[in-house]
């Protein structure tokens, strides 16, 4: 049976959650499973904004027969080539063979490289600011490359002012029923999953987000129709104003994420200790992290927030003990900046892991790495107490200072 959504009169949500799939992109935790959403627009011309991956296949194109009832598809708009969006494309030319795929320059080659189809004599190339006609609506293309692939681009119905925004402003999970911000408690778990979202899939790419930011700028958007999670027509300018933040890589909070990675509990308890301490002083929002029991795209999100972060790590094999070195590379990967950070080491009889945390720290931009770093020997005695109260001291005073 179709699940088609009707989000106005002449727009059609017709995407599809999958419940089943526990990892987006085969890295990311998804417990609530994904969305995959699409649009028909139905003028005197039809449109399809965007196609489905392959597990929703079924359910998703049954949902455009029956948006289209019957009715001829003129054109399928691909906004983003990403697999997750394009896996139906085939699908779609052969139940609607006359279609005329609208694309870029950079879409046409990937489609070439996915598709063994002629595509050339069904494409129709846009660029910048370029528009088409389905009769009452026009539809406007605005390139975003690098959000999060080269070839992305958004169409803007100028119409009726929505912005089909493709992986920009989406979330993990899927949908429940309510399509909308406005018809779930988007401001409490899912601005989390919103947040962890942008970091893990788009956090990399800050200076393209700011150049997408300063084109939608200038447009009047009353609605936004992303390709994974709710759609918006409230929460607007709350999402705007999140992507300005993580794009420029500020945190969004004063306050501390203490992440430990901790072999036989010791580095475990300084971490605990140093949070106890820093709550005694007044910082609030402290959050805490063991590195081998949480998947590094929660605490890439936590990092994100955050504007003080602790590294406590076991020394293991005269190295920094994987999870934590993974967390590492992952932040820099995401080109994570803009933070300070405390380093505490941990090593029987080698302590090794700050300075190799340190080193990969100094090759990310705009970090504050607090002198002197703590030593642990095997476990923590009074000097460790002693050292963890001075460096609370000196995070809460950081953290707590009047701008």
């Amino acid at each position: 049976m179709q699940t088609t959504y009707p989000i106005l009169e002449d727009l059609i949500y017709v995407g599809a959650s999958d419940r089943r799939l526990s990892l987006f992109e085969n890295i990311h935790p998804i417990d609530e499973g994904m969305s995959y959403n699409s649009y028909v627009m139905l003028d005197e011309k039809t449109a399809l904004l965007d196609t489905c991956d392959k597990t929703v296949r079924l359910e998703f194109l049954e949902n455009v027969k029956a948006a289209l009832n019957g009715r001829a598809l003129d054109y399928l708009i691909v906004n983003h080539m990403e697999p997750d969006h394009c896996a139906t494309i085939e699908d779609i030319l052969r139940l609607y063979p006359k279609v005329q795929i609208v694309c870029n320059p950079k879409s046409l080659q990937m489609i070439k490289q996915f598709y063994d189809f002629n595509v050339e004599e069904k494409v129709l190339l846009v660029k910048e600011g370029e528009e088409l006609s389905l009769g009452k609506h026009t539809l406007m293309f605005i390139m975003a490359p690098m959000v999060h692939w080269p070839e992305v681009m958004m169409t803007y119905d100028k119409t009726d002012k929505i912005l089909f925004s493709a992986d920009a402003f989406g979330s993990f999970g899927a949908l429940s029923g309510n399509l909308f911000a406005d018809e779930i408690d988007f401001n409490s778990k899912q601005v989390d999953e919103f947040r962890r979202y942008y970091t893990n899939i788009v956090g990399k790419y800050g200076s393209s987000v700011q150049n997408l930011c300063k084109k939608i700028k200038e447009i009047d958007i009353k609605m936004v129709c992303p390709l994974h999670g709710v759609v918006f027509k409230s929460h607007i300018d709350f999402i705007f104003e999140k992507y300005q933040t993580w794009s420029t890589y500020c945190p969004e909070e004063k306050s501390v994420a203490i992440f430990y990675g901790s072999i036989y509990g010791n580095t475990e308890n300084a971490a605990t200790v140093l949070a106890v301490k820093l709550a005694q002083k007044g910082v609030r929002n402290i959050a805490l992290y063991d590195v081998s029991k949480t998947h590094p795209s929660y605490c890439l999100a936590e990092a994100f927030k955050k504007s003080h972060l602790v590294l406590a790590c076991s020394t293991y094999n005269g190295a920094i003990f994987t999870p934590m070195e993974t967390l590492l590379l992952d932040m820099k990967l995401h080109n994570l900046q803009k933070r300070t950070v405390a380093l505490i080491e941990n090593g029987t009889w080698g302590p090794m892991s700050g300075r190799k945390m340190k080193s990969i720290l100094e090759e990310m931009k705009e970090i504050t790495v607090l002198e002197p770093q703590i030593t642990i020997k095997s476990a923590g005695k009074k000097d460790t107490y002693d050292a963890l109260e001075t460096l609370a001291g000196e995070i809460a005073q950081d953290v707590l200072k009047k701008e």
